[in-house]
């Protein structure tokens, strides 16, 4: 094999696991963890241990790629991806990374988080945070993995609210402070809620897809109307959370900033679940519209971790 033939392997392979790892959508536990460590800083007055922040970040992510490769595994070996479906990285399809390798990269993560948690609790000294690891590892493993496979039962919302909020958000301010003040359950709310939010957008093209697949989400178990019933009231019940932050103190003015921006995408959004109401409708082109979610995430959970520094 020739060099140039050896850079070119080497590039496709990179190329395969940065599809199946996904790493632009680690933003999304980049802002839970962000606004632990503002809040921290806000509450101590100190910065907390920029170290230990990385060593927490860095198990978050792990366990954030943990949940890809396991969901596109799982969905794969249980049929989920096949036919008409929409979801995963497709990597497998593609016949870019075997299921042995997917095992291993699992496994290989799962053990990095776990070496990585037992230096965190023993330089904060708070066993407690092995609790925080093992939920994050069960939901990252368990989304479709069986038998728990919860993502199939309907509780993927759920699941999601828990990890982001207080799994990621309220664990990391434990682990920065040792501290658990009520304030920071309050912050967190919102935070998994949106995250949430995002799952939820994203199950609604696959309705019938994952249906037939027998994958139970919570859109499909409401059905076609109910499901874009509770989308439309889905972001406003943040936006109260985040109005209740302002008026108790907990964030600054710059919070209606988040309602007034992401309001326009919140309206797009409902336009085009409007329009796939009706039965026959071709929901799979809502896929195309995930970013407008997305992006009320981002704007809203950085707002939330400028109405925490500067209130």
């Amino acid at each position: 094999m020739t060099d140039g033939t050896a850079q070119s392997n080497g590039r496709r392979l990179f190329a395969a696991w940065w599809q199946a790892a996904r790493p632009p959508f680690l933003i999304v536990t980049l802002i839970p963890f962000s606004l632990a460590y503002a809040a921290a800083w806000k509450d101590t007055g100190i910065a907390p241990s920029p170290a230990l922040f990385s060593g927490i970040l860095c198990i978050g992510f792990a366990l954030h790629t943990v949940a890809n490769l396991a969901n596109d595994l799982f969905d794969h070996l249980q049929g989920v991806d096949a036919g008409g479906n929409i979801g995963g990285s497709r990597v497998i399809q593609q016949g870019l990374i075997s299921l042995s390798a997917l095992g291993r990269a699992i496994v290989g993560l799962l053990v990095f988080g776990a070496v990585l948690s037992f230096f965190g609790v023993r330089i904060t000294g708070l066993p407690g945070l092995w609790a925080v690891y093992f939920l994050g590892a069960f939901s990252a493993l368990f989304y479709v993995a069986p038998p728990i496979r919860y993502g199939c039962r309907a509780l993927g919302e759920v699941m999601v609210c828990l990890n982001m909020g207080l799994g990621m958000t309220v664990g990391a301010y434990y682990a920065l402070t040792a501290a658990l003040p009520a304030h920071i359950f309050t912050l967190a709310a919102p935070i998994g809620l949106m995250v949430a939010g995002v799952l939820y957008f994203q199950s609604l093209p696959e309705l019938e897809t994952d249906k037939a697949a027998g994958k139970h989400t919570l859109a499909n178990v409401l059905g076609p109307r109910c499901s874009s019933q509770v989308f439309y009231a889905w972001w406003p019940a943040v936006w109260l959370m985040m109005a209740g932050l302002f008026f108790s103190g907990v964030c600054g003015l710059v919070i209606w900033a988040g309602i007034a921006l992401s309001l326009p995408l919140h309206l797009a959004a409902c336009r085009l679940v409007r329009q796939v109401e009706s039965p026959g409708a071709d929901r799979l082109a809502l896929d195309g519209h995930g970013h407008l979610v997305r992006k009320m995430y981002l704007i809203n959970g950085l707002v939330l971790i400028l109405g925490v520094i500067f209130n």
